[in-house]
């Protein structure tokens, strides 16, 4: 489809052949904001790691009409030992188009001093990663986001463990990034942010539970539904036997 951002068709992911995420088919339209939510070990990471390119398909294919995309991990996935200031890992955003050893221009610092002023890190540009608070890193990966200037935008649980106010704030900067025509998808937990700012949901659950407008999805139902399912990934899980050969 010319408006798809993503297309997933009979899409099953997992580890060691034992699925996590079974046969899921369904189009993300360009400028969405999408909501995956369901069950711990539901598979939604495990999703978002597939779209990301992180983890193939067991089988089924995933299709992108947005490129290039940038994907935020969950926060706990970054080593804060590393020793890297909040403008150099701001600048590594640059590094899907310059590559890892592009030359970096004082225009290229210039942006990301810019991008760190928006996320409310003016200051903080000399500071080690390590000496900053959960919500300080989250503001840091936002600016990270914005120079890497993707049409497609991956969040692993971008507002856990952080305060209200960095909340609000990176929900300003995800309003502004559908704004401008952006296509964003989130994990969350939180379905009281989901309903009040995210317009479609995909409700997962293993099996898609429910795909479309959040009203719709997130009903009494289908949240008694997920409720049912398995809480955490069985490792003992028997193959699933429809896998075929994945396609690229």
């Amino acid at each position: 489809m010319a408006d798809a951002a993503l297309t997933l068709h009979d899409v099953t992911l997992g580890y060691d052949r034992h699925p996590a995420v079974h046969h899921l088919s369904g189009t993300v339209e360009k400028g969405d904001l999408l909501a995956i939510v369901g069950p711990n070990g539901g598979g939604k990471s495990t999703l978002l790691k597939g779209i990301a390119g992180r983890l193939r398909p067991l089988s089924g294919s995933i299709r992108h009409g947005a490129k290039p995309l940038a994907y935020m991990p969950q926060v706990a996935d970054l080593s804060r030992d590393f020793p890297v200031s909040v403008l150099d890992l701001a600048l590594t955003g640059l590094c899907p188009r310059r590559g890892l050893f592009g030359g970096i221009s004082k225009e290229d610092r210039e942006r990301a001093r810019t991008a760190l002023e928006r996320v409310g890190l003016t200051g903080f540009e000399s500071r080690a990663i390590r000496t900053l608070s959960g919500g300080q890193l989250q503001r840091l990966l936002f600016a990270r986001l914005m120079l890497q200037d993707a049409p497609l935008i991956l969040l692993d649980e971008p507002f856990t463990a952080i305060d209200a106010r960095t909340i609000e704030d990176l929900l300003h900067i995800m309003a502004h990034w559908h704004a401008e025509g952006r296509t964003v998808v989130a994990v969350l937990h939180d379905l009281v942010l989901v309903r009040d700012h995210f317009p479609k949901t995909l409700l997962l659950a293993r099996d898609p539970l429910g795909w479309g407008a959040t009203r719709d999805v997130l009903s009494e139902a289908n949240l008694a539904r997920a409720r049912q399912m398995a809480e955490a990934f069985d490792r003992f899980a028997a193959e699933c036997g429809r896998i075929t050969k994945a396609v690229a």
